[in-house]
């Protein structure tokens, strides 16, 4: 009998709940009409669009007019930067943001650079936190936009984003986060917190791929990046993919009924990991904060063990885990975020990050903390040769 592969990889993607399976099926069979069109079919696909940016109005606790539907976090990102300082007075200017963005965020910056704009890049502590006053100091008068992370994709570490947000309200200089990593793991309702764009993706939290959504909240203006159509009410041109942001909003909605199971469910089975590997593993290291973190996230460094290896090496024994990003798949590289805070590269190609999230239970974490002491040794052993 074939063994079932134990998928500890959440953070590059999740597993599509089957409840959104279901109605995204339902509504490729059934509801083809274009949303744009006014006969009855476009007027059904229409109603499923707005019952979706209900639903995620509902996770993030903003109007429903304040959400753009996207093709993805990375898409988000971009008009986020590209889109919203394109319409800034007195552009070229100054952009705030840390050393530890997702990639999405980090190459629009280094373009904006190219364009002009000066960039200060604040520095995290060992854990991977920024100091959220060091954050605000960074401020100038020329300063259009601060842009932090929620939550490390790699790492998990949460960022301070409402203390920065409530410093740098009333200042006249825009607030951006990408919450990725963070909505359906942790509490993400922007009531109280005045970040004015957050940017998201279905497939993090149990939705479809190729599917995101751009919170804009008041009068933030922006150039949108897809031109051609006045969907999204001029925001974003392009037929709607109906049955994703379907999808997305019967994940937010998931998110939203599930959330506090999730949060206790997903710290004790991460914290049964990490102290199933420090109590069997010698010479290991837990990468990030053990405070403000993600409670689905745990990376680990390996002395003397080569990362990429022992990813492939749990692959064949039918365990998924990563050595960084996915978005990173493949690259030799250290992991950008660990250097930052303060690994050498020997130290961040030793680290791998595993995520949990639904479907994974007691057994999938002692299966592999079985396994796992057997695979390092034998990837040590190998390394040292």
């Amino acid at each position: 009998m074939e063994v079932p592969r134990i998928y500890l990889d959440h953070n590059a993607t999740t597993p599509v709940r089957g409840d959104v399976v279901e109605i995204m099926a339902e509504v490729l069979r059934e509801v083809f009409g274009n949303p744009s069109s006014v006969h009855a079919e476009g007027e059904a696909a229409r109603r499923l669009i707005d019952d979706a940016r209900q639903s995620a109005s509902g996770l993030l606790g903003v109007d429903s007019r304040e959400i753009l539907f996207t093709g993805g976090a990375t898409e988000a990102n971009n008009t986020a930067l590209w889109g919203v300082l394109s319409q800034r007075e007195n552009a070229p200017g100054h952009i705030v943001t840390s050393r530890v963005e997702h990639p999405s965020v980090e190459a629009p910056l280094v373009a904006l650079s190219r364009a002009g704009w000066r960039v200060t890049r604040v520095p995290v502590n060992p854990e991977g936190r920024v100091d959220a006053e060091e954050m605000l100091s960074a401020i100038e008068p020329g300063t259009a936009l601060v842009s932090l992370i929620w939550a490390n994709n790699e790492t998990g570490t949460l960022q301070p984003v409402a203390e920065v947000a409530a410093g740098v309200r009333d200042r006249g200089i825009l607030m951006h986060t990408d919450a990725t990593q963070a909505l359906g793991k942790v509490n993400v309702s922007l009531e109280g917190v005045p970040v004015d764009l957050l940017s998201a993706s279905a497939h993090k939290f149990g939705g479809p791929k190729g599917v995101g959504m751009l919170v804009h909240r008041g009068e933030v203006a922006f150039d949108p990046i897809l031109r051609g159509g006045p969907q999204e009410k001029g925001r974003r041109g392009g037929t709607e993919n109906v049955a994703g942001i379907t999808g997305l909003g019967v994940a937010c909605t998931l998110a939203v009924k599930e959330l506090d199971v999730r949060v206790k469910e997903y710290e004790r089975l991460r914290d049964r990991l990490w102290e199933g590997i420090r109590s069997t593993i010698p010479k290991v290291r837990r990468n990030g904060s053990s405070n403000h973190v993600l409670p689905n996230t745990l990376n680990v460094e390996f002395e003397n063990t080569a990362g990429e290896v022992l990813v492939q090496t749990l692959d064949l024994e039918g365990v998924s885990v990563s050595a960084g990003a996915a978005c990173a798949s493949g690259s030799i590289d250290p992991s950008p975020t660990l250097v930052a805070m303060g690994r050498t590269p020997e130290q961040a190609r030793g680290s791998v990050r595993m995520s949990v999230g639904h479907g994974i239970d007691d057994g999938a974490i002692d299966r592999v903390l079985e396994i796992l002491p057997r695979l390092v040794h034998r990837v040590r052993g190998a390394e040292t040769r």
